[in-house]
């Protein structure tokens, strides 16, 4: 599938987003979240649901924590602009309380859409929620930083497993941990993609 191609298909899924009206959540949201990025994504970032600022925007991660996200995906080297950002959620939930199973399940095949049309070597969990997507049984405060070989819909991806941002905003050995845990992303990224291509 050429890029031009894989841009179609998301903006089809994203409309749909949008559109979709299924949840009290997305009735009443500002923006619908779909996501945004490089259609071409070697690096798949996913989190749990958009906040305050994502729900006026319609972006994804461009409050306190998107910010610090991004700007951490940049201290690392790698190119905000080659990179594709998500979340399991496409709306808001009230109060930014957890996303519930409900919620998870509804906007599932969306995400899953995406991973499957961006083909991506590497996918990024921002937290518990959508690490447990691919972990169920993994506990974050185990496995964050690490990365490992997955099998999802039938192909293999690396997956590294992230503290979400906003945990790190909570304080000061938080955020070391954080930022520790993606001093070898792209080195991790660069490697999956070597695999992919033998």
């Amino acid at each position: 599938m050429t890029p031009e191609e894989k841009k179609n298909k998301l903006e089809k899924i994203a409309r749909e987003i949008r559109e979709f009206k299924g949840l009290d959540i997305a009735k009443n949201c500002i923006k619908a979240v779909p996501g945004e990025g490089d259609p071409d994504a070697k690096i798949m970032f996913i989190g749990e649901a958009p906040g305050a600022e994502e729900n006026l925007q319609g972006r994804p991660f461009v409050g306190r924590s998107g910010q610090l996200l991004r700007q951490t995906i940049t201290e690392s080297n790698i190119k905000i602009d080659k990179v594709f950002i998500t979340n399991i959620v496409k709306y808001r939930p009230p109060e930014n309380r957890d996303p519930s199973l409900e919620e998870i399940e509804a906007c599932k095949d969306w995400l899953d859409l995406q991973i499957q049309i961006i083909e991506p070597a590497t996918i990024v969990t921002l937290g518990r929620f959508s690490m447990a997507k691919f972990l169920p049984d993994a506990k974050i405060s185990i496995v964050h930083g690490k990365g490992q070989e997955i099998v999802f819909q039938d192909k293999i991806y690396f997956l590294v497993t992230m503290y979400h941002p906003a945990y790190a905003i909570r304080g000061t050995s938080n955020m070391t941990e954080f930022k520790k845990d993606f001093a070898n992303l792209r080195s991790m990224a660069i490697n999956a993609l070597k695999l992919r291509r033998c």
